[in-house]
């Protein structure tokens, strides 16, 4: 991918008006958000059906269908991106499950899946994304790590420098966050 400063400078700029910006800000940022997309769908189980290509299209659109976008800066793009990729896997999984009638459980496997899922196959997208809104209320800055490591396919250096914080930071946050969703999604009967 282009320089960090590249980045940074034309998401400024497109958040000031300049449309061009856009149009030089794509091919930087695609392959990131389809290495992001490609690692996270790598982690779900075949139920689910759709492809990287169409999961960073979809959160790209999302990304773009602002009329005055305000990115701070290459790090708070990615991780609108991984919030958004997360949104579009859950709303996936809900559809799919209403097709179904209740019948199916679209599944995913976390880096950690079995100690996150109760169940150790794989966690629920509907019901982790539940058990990450319940966390959000509480502790915001796990979320944030947990979006970025899991559904934004981030290092946990990458996550460290996004969020501002040190590597052991972001490794000791997932851990309890993890320990967290586990009992969440436990209590909830998930998984």
């Amino acid at each position: 991918m282009g320089d960090m400063g590249d980045v940074s400078r034309l998401l400024r700029q497109w958040a000031g008006g300049d449309p061009k910006a856009e149009g030089f800000l794509v091919p930087l940022v695609y392959d990131v958000l389809h290495r992001l997309a490609s690692s996270h769908l790598a982690h779900e189980q075949r139920e689910i059906t759709l492809q990287p290509t169409a999961l960073v299209h979809e959160a790209y659109l999302r990304l773009v269908d602002q009329t005055q976008p305000e990115w701070n800066d290459r790090q708070h793009f990615f991780r609108v991106a991984a919030r958004l990729m997360r949104q579009i896997l859950v709303d996936h999984a809900r559809a799919r499950r209403a097709l179904k009638r209740g019948g199916g459980v679209i599944s995913m496997d976390l880096e950690n899946a079995a100690e996150l899922a109760p169940s150790g196959r794989g966690a629920d997208v509907v019901a982790l994304n539940d058990a990450l809104e319940a966390l959000e209320k509480v502790d915001p800055r796990k979320v944030a790590i947990m979006e970025l490591r899991h559904f934004g396919g981030l290092t946990e250096e990458e996550t460290g420098l996004t969020l501002g914080i040190s590597v052991a930071t972001v490794r000791r946050q997932a851990r309890m966050a993890e320990a967290w969703l586990h009992a969440e999604m436990t209590a909830a009967g998930a998984g």
